[in-house]
C-alpha cells in the first residue's frame, strides 16, 4: 500500500516512514505542505497521515482542497494532544481519524487498517477469497489453511487485487501502489510479482486481461 506521510518534524518523520515500511507499506514523506499538495494532485495515494502544522500549505488547507475535489482518501491527522480545537476542525473538514503525539506505532498501524477497512467497504479483519486468506494485523497469508510465505512485494500486490475483486487494475496502478518516487521499477516487475503468486497459489487465481491489465474476479 503506498502511503503518503506528510510530516515537518525531520526526527519523528524519519523514525515514523521507516517504521511504517518495516510494516510492508511504501511511503513518500514530504516535510512541506506545499508539495505534499502537489503530490496529492499528480498522484494517487491508498492513505494519508498528516500533521496539521506544515511550512507551505497547513495540512488543514490540503485537507479542505482534497476534499472540496472529491479526493476520498482517507486521511489519519497527528497533533498535539492540547490542540483540541484543531481535531475537532480537522475531523469537520473530512479527516478520518486523528492521533495524538507522541504516539505508538502499534497505534497508528491499527488505525491505517481500520481506515483501510471502512474505505473497502468491509468489517471484518481479514481478507478472504476462496481458500487465500490475508490477515493484515499479522501481515500473514494462508492458503488452504496453511501458510505461504510471500515477499513483502507479493504480499502488497496480492492485497491490493484482493482489495479490488472484479476490477481490473493496470501494470502502472499496481506500481504506483507498490513502488515510491525514489525506487526504481523494474520494466517487467510486475509480471514477476503476478507469475510468483500464481506458482506458490494457484494459477487462475489472477487473470491477465490483455493490453489492459490483472483482475481476481469476484468468483474463480
Amino acid at each position: 500500500m503506498r502511503l503518503l506521510l506528510v510530516e515537518d518534524d525531520i526526527v519523528l518523520g524519519d523514525g515514523l516512514q521507516a517504521g511504517l515500511m518495516q510494516q510492508g507499506y511504501a511511503v513518500d514523506w514530504m516535510a512541506n505542505g506545499t508539495t505534499a499538495y502537489q503530490a496529492l494532485r499528480s498522484h494517487q495515494y491508498e492513505i494519508v497521515v498528516m500533521d496539521l502544522g506544515l511550512p507551505g500549505k497547513s495540512g488543514l488547507e490540503i485537507l479542505k482542497s482534497m476534499r472540496k475535489r472529491k479526493d476520498h482518501t482517507p486521511v489519519l491527522i497527528l497533533t498535539a494532544r492540547d490542540m483540541v480545537y484543531d481535531r475537532i476542525t480537522g475531523l469537520d473538514s473530512g479527516a478520518d481519524d486523528y492521533v495524538t503525539k507522541p504516539f505508538d506505532l502499534n497505534e497508528i498501524c491499527a488505525r491505517l487498517r481500520a481506515l483501510e477497512r471502512r474505505f473497502h467497504g468491509r468489517s471484518e479483519p481479514l481478507i478472504e477469497h476462496q481458500d487465500v486468506v490475508l490477515d493484515p494485523a499479522a501481515n500473514t497469508l494462508t492458503y488452504q489453511g496453511q501458510p505461504v510465505q510471500l515477499t513483502g512485494r507479493e504480499y502488497n500486490l496480492l492485497k491490493f487485487l484482493m482489495e479490488n475483486r472484479g476490477r481490473v487494475v493496470s501494470r502502472s496502478q499496481i506500481e504506483e501502489t507498490l513502488y515510491t518516487w525514489n525506487e526504481e521499477v523494474e520494466s517487467n516487475a510486475v509480471e514477476v510479482h503476478i507469475h510468483h503468486l500464481r506458482q506458490k497459489l494457484y494459477p487462475e487465481l489472477i487473470r491477465t486481461v490483455r493490453s489492459v491489465g490483472y483482475v481476481i474476479d469476484q468468483r474463480t
